[in-house]
């Protein structure tokens, strides 16, 4: 596995996905159909990585074959005293086999190690249990939970707030 830009060929693939309800339940953003996933890549190329206040896209990629795994967003705050925040999205196929962790463990050490981050952040809804698993097998803590605290597709939703320090995170690989 490994990261790097979404690309117009990636429009067919990432509209699939991240169409599809089951992927999309928990997203703020879902495709309406493939032209706007192409859109949305072709934004996203034209942004500058880690400009302060920005949410940036990434592919996550099959080593070999370099087919589009899914996606992480990166959400880069006004300055590294503030938390990083990052968002993940994989095929239905290729969730459960260790894909989001491992991207996700890689953009915690760049974070944290080459982009001088000393807090990543996730937010998230509490029915969403695969997240939640992922960020407490990355060492991340729950620090709030906040009942129905903002209004996402119609319901008022609970949000909960896991986070980690970077000196939490140094003594990993």
């Amino acid at each position: 596995m490994y990261v790097d830009g979404l690309t117009s060929g990636d429009a067919a693939l990432l509209f699939a996905y991240r169409g599809d309800e089951a992927v999309a339940r928990y997203q703020g953003w879902r495709p309406a159909d493939e032209a706007e996933a192409a859109d949305f890549i072709r934004r996203q190329a034209a942004q500058v990585f880690g400009e302060p206040g920005s949410w940036c896209q990434l592919a996550i990629r099959d080593r070999v074959t370099r087919e589009l795994l899914g996606d992480l967003g990166v959400h880069f705050p006004a300055g590294t005293d503030d938390p990083i925040e990052f968002g993940i999205s994989l095929r239905p196929e290729k969730q459960g086999m260790g894909y989001a962790r491992e991207a996700m463990a890689a953009a915690l050490d760049r974070a944290f190690r080459e982009w001088g981050y000393r807090r990543a952040v996730g937010s998230v809804d509490p029915r969403n249990v695969s997240s939640i698993a992922l960020l407490r097998s990355l060492g991340f803590r729950q620090e709030a939970h906040h009942v129905e605290s903002y209004r996402f597709r119609g319901e008022w939703v609970d949000d909960v707030i896991y986070a980690l320090l970077a000196r939490e995170w140094s003594g990993r690989p």
